[in-house]
């Protein structure tokens, strides 16, 4: 089978640059990688096919050749030969962009420097859950926690990564490429510190106002650095536990008080939950159920310090389910008297109803 014209493989023009021709492999290598097409026959040899085409491309040398005589220049020139990989131009070339490729592909970012050596690397974050409850959200409170973390053992000395036996990088035979990937191991540095699990307790602050299922963050408080490197962060994700009589609208609290149709027809004075103990509510005479009524400062204090929220208490007008023979007598003379001496709202309802149908 003849081979295909190595500027037709790329989708170039004979006069591209090298940053065109790299662009272009790029975008070819990254589709049909094996990595990312596994059993895939047809992908595996375009992958291979813009790989030759791009190393021939991207050296002056065999470019020149192509150029002039076709395949035909360049048959015997492979991987390792005149002006091959080895080449110091056309290696420096092709290497940097199948580097960068393969980085990406694995999740690598790159290509890491080889030997090891001692850079110091961040540690991982962790995340711990505290749970408080509704009062405690409200008005703040410390609790302490435990957690389990990697921390340096002491007069332990960095040695040498077992993995890459200190090269900070793992390689793998490709088809005729070599690829490598950063060792998972030790992140690239070439060596380990050696670390134990502890538990360890700490105190947490949680200001007022927080909310279920905010985070907190603890500086430094999460697993051990390597080589010199800071430790990483702990998030503290909160659980608040719901209330029997409260519920949160934002800073907002909201508690529904169910009282009486005789309170609610003649008005009363009752004394109504809140957050900092019983409160004292007048009730006006001809509430209505579901009427709401708002107490000022009786909320949850704002996240930095920013003032305090509202309660708001919404009425239930109880409708008794169960009477007494006294009360249903009450409550028929109620209904005889409510005949001619109708309620505001109820009045103008049935007269609309009536208006609709007429």
């Amino acid at each position: 089978m003849s081979k295909r014209d190595y500027y037709e493989v790329l989708g170039v023009a004979k006069s591209s640059t090298k940053d065109e021709i790299k662009k272009a492999y790029r975008k070819l290598a990254m589709q049909y990688h094996p990595d990312r097409n596994p059993d895939n026959k047809e992908a595996e040899a375009k992958f291979k096919e813009a790989s030759v085409a791009a190393e021939v491309l991207l050296d002056d040398q065999k470019r020149s050749r192509y150029d002039q005589m076709g395949h035909a220049g360049i048959d015997g020139m492979g991987a390792g030969g005149p002006g091959g990989f080895n080449g110091a131009d056309g290696f420096a070339d092709f290497g940097d962009i199948f580097g960068d490729i393969f980085g990406d592909i694995l999740g690598g970012g790159g290509r890491r420097r080889s030997g090891g050596g001692s850079r110091a690397r961040m540690g991982a974050d962790l995340q711990a859950v505290v749970d408080i409850s509704f009062e405690e959200a409200a008005f703040g409170i410390e609790k302490e926690i435990q957690i389990t973390r990697n921390i340096l053992q002491k007069g332990t000395k960095p040695e040498v990564c077992p993995t890459c036996k200190g090269a900070g990088e793992i390689r793998r035979q490709q088809g005729f490429f070599t690829l490598s990937q950063t060792c998972h191991s030790c992140g690239g540095v070439g060596e380990i510190v050696k670390t134990e699990k502890k538990k360890v307790n700490l105190s947490v602050k949680i200001p007022a106002g927080i909310d279920d299922g905010q985070r907190l963050k603890l500086s430094g408080e999460g697993e051990a650095g390597a080589n010199g490197g800071p430790s990483g962060d702990l998030f503290v994700v909160v659980r608040v536990a719901a209330h029997e009589l409260f519920t949160r609208d934002e800073f907002d609290i909201i508690c529904e008080v169910p009282i009486s149709f005789s309170q609610a027809a003649l008005g009363a004075e009752i004394e109504v939950p809140s957050l900092a103990g019983r409160v004292s509510v007048k009730i006006p005479a001809g509430t209505q159920s579901g009427k709401k009524m708002r107490l000022k400062g009786k909320g949850i204090a704002k996240l930095g310090g920013y003032g305090i929220g509202d309660q708001i208490i919404q009425i239930h007008v109880e409708t008794p389910n169960k009477l007494t023979a006294e009360q249903k007598e009450l409550f028929e003379r109620l209904a005889a008297l409510e005949q001619n001496h109708s309620n505001p709202m109820s009045k103008g309802f049935f007269e609309k109803v009536r208006d609709l149908f007429q």
